[in-house]
C-alpha cells in the first residue's frame, strides 16, 4: 500500500509563521508535523509516500529528501496553485497508481495512530468468498474523531461502520482515510476539486465505511494550538483535543 500526505495548504491561520515555513514543516515535540506521520508510516511498513506541495513547496522537497532517512521513498506532486484534496488526489494518480492507498493531512498531530490498521479495511469479497456488486463495496474509509470544542456539530453519523450524512450522534472526520483510485475517475489532473462532496456522495450511496479513533488527535489550526501542544506536558494536561 502506498500513502499520500497533503502538503499544499498555504496555512492562512498559522501566519505569521506559515510566510516562512510550510505548516506540515512547523514542529511539535521537535518533530515536524510531517514527519510525525512518515515515521508512523514506515513503523507500519508504508513506505512509499505521496507528498503534494505548492506553498513554499521546495522548502518540504530540500528537508525531506528522497526519505532515505526515514527508511521511506517519497514521491512529490507539485502544485503550482493548491488544487484541494480530491484535485491534489487526481494530480497525483501517476505516482499513487490504482490500488487503494492511505491519505493523510499534513497539519493535524496524531503521534500515536497505528498505520498498520489501514492495510485491510476496503474488502472486494464478503466473509463468505463472494465478491462484492461494484456498487456495494465501500470507496473509502475515513478515521473519525470525537467532536472537538471547533466542531461540535460532526461531520458524519454511523449506522455500525457505515457512515451516513443524517444521523445521530456525528463524529468529525479526522482527515485520515483510506480510497479506491477510482472515486476520483470524474477528475482530472490539474483540476481544482473538494473532497467533501466525493465523500457526501457516496455516503449517500452507503458506501463510505468508517471507525472512530479515541487516540490523541489535533488539527494544529492557529500559532496559540502549536504552541499548546508545545508548551510542558503538565500545561497540556487536560489537553484540548483536537483543539483548533
Amino acid at each position: 500500500m502506498k500513502a499520500m500526505i497533503f502538503a499544499a495548504g498555504r496555512g492562512e491561520r498559522m501566519r505569521p509563521l506559515t510566510d516562512a515555513t510550510p505548516k506540515p514543516l512547523l514542529k511539535v515535540r521537535g518533530r515536524p508535523l510531517i514527519v510525525w506521520h512518515i515515521l508512523n508510516l514506515v513503523k507500519a511498513g508504508i513506505t512509499e509516500i505521496v507528498i503534494n506541495h505548492a506553498h513554499l513547496g521546495d522548502q518540504i522537497e530540500e528537508t525531506l529528501g528522497d526519505g532515505s532517512q526515514f527508511g521511506a521513498r517519497l514521491l512529490y506532486s507539485r502544485e503550482e496553485k493548491a488544487l484541494e484534496t480530491a484535485g491534489g488526489i487526481a494530480n497525483a494518480r501517476a505516482l499513487l497508481g490504482e490500488e487503494p492507498f492511505v491519505a493523510v493531512s499534513g497539519d493535524i498531530y496524531t503521534p500515536y495512530f497505528n498505520f498498520e490498521q489501514v492495510k485491510d479495511v476496503l474488502h472486494d469479497k464478503d466473509m463468505w468468498g463472494n465478491p462484492y456488486p461494484a456498487d456495494k463495496r465501500d470507496m473509502c474509509w475515513l478515521y473519525m474523531v470525537p467532536n472537538p470544542d471547533w466542531h461540535p456539530d460532526g461531520d458524519f453519523g454511523m449506522t455500525m461502520y457505515t457512515l451516513t450524512n443524517d444521523g445521530a450522534p456525528k463524529w468529525t472526520f479526522g482527515n485520515i482515510g483510506v480510497y479506491r483510485m477510482e472515486m476520483f475517475d470524474r477528475i482530472a489532473a490539474g483540476e481544482y476539486a473538494k473532497l467533501g462532496p466525493l465523500l457526501r456522495e457516496y455516503a449517500d450511496k452507503k458506501q463510505v465505511g468508517g471507525e472512530v479513533y479515541e487516540g490523541e488527535w489535533h488539527n494544529v489550526g492557529t500559532v496559540q494550538q502549536l504552541d499548546l501542544l508545545n508548551a510542558p506536558l503538565a500545561a497540556l494536561a487536560p489537553a484540548a483535543k483536537g483543539v483548533q
